[in-house]
């Protein structure tokens, strides 16, 4: 097997799948600075870089710039976006209005296997937290949340959901990073959420989740703000 064809395997057979794994590929390399923001993204560049064509390079800059990760301009191609304090307002503000109400939907039906599933979340998370293995965190939060919406049987509001965590994990980052405080808050803050998804106690689980997101809203509009001042 050549290079380039070595290359494409590793992201995935078929057109499609091959967009979506250099979708996720680039991806990485924004969140964990590898691609700085500003960056110019040619996609000749990418396209020698992942030893595939142009095609599915121009497709998940498409997508990556529907993500907030990228800007195409016109005449001036793909860059990396920097980051938008209006357009994290916009991802949380609709978090906060969507993962309550899918965890009203869910969270009566989680198993006893969903539950064993969501700790060992929550003690990787911990472990990341700990190592400070950053290029971890929005991954095992976002595994995390759509966990505990498995059982809501609403799979468009969860594919939204999902494309809503994957847009603030750059965020999330950011918050994380700032302060040891908002760690443990929101280490405490998760556990919580499986308690009383355990106990039963639904209504109380979906106000905390309202007030979780929110608070990571309000904290990262200071942090952003201050950056800008």
């Amino acid at each position: 097997m050549g290079r380039r064809a070595a290359r494409t395997a590793t992201l995935g057979e078929g057109h499609k799948t091959v967009t979506g794994a250099l979708a996720e590929a680039i991806r990485r390399r924004i969140l964990d600075g590898s691609y700085a923001t500003g960056m110019k993204l040619q996609q000749d560049m990418l396209a020698a870089e992942f030893g595939v064509s142009r095609i599915p390079v121009r497709e998940a800059l498409f997508q990556l710039d529907a993500e907030g990760l990228v800007t195409i301009e016109p005449q001036r191609g793909a860059t990396v976006s920097s980051l938008s304090p209006e357009r994290m307002t916009e991802t949380l503000e609709l978090r906060a209005i969507l993962e309550p109400y899918l965890l009203r939907c869910s969270a009566p039906r989680l198993t006893d296997e969903d539950f064993a599933a969501l700790d060992r979340l929550l003690a990787d998370y911990a472990a990341a937290i700990e190592a400070h293995a950053v290029n971890r965190w929005g991954e095992l939060n976002t595994t995390f949340h759509l966990g505990l919406y498995a059982r809501a049987g609403r799979p468009r509001a969860v594919a939204t959901v999902a494309t809503l965590l994957r847009e603030s994990d750059r965020y999330t980052r950011v918050q994380l990073a700032a302060s040891a405080e908002y760690q443990r808050r929101a280490q405490a803050e998760h556990l919580e959420l499986l308690r009383l998804c355990r106990a039963g106690e639904v209504e109380a689980a979906a106000t905390l989740l309202q007030s979780h997101v929110s608070h990571v809203r309000e904290t990262l509009g200071r942090i952003l703000g201050a950056a800008q001042v």
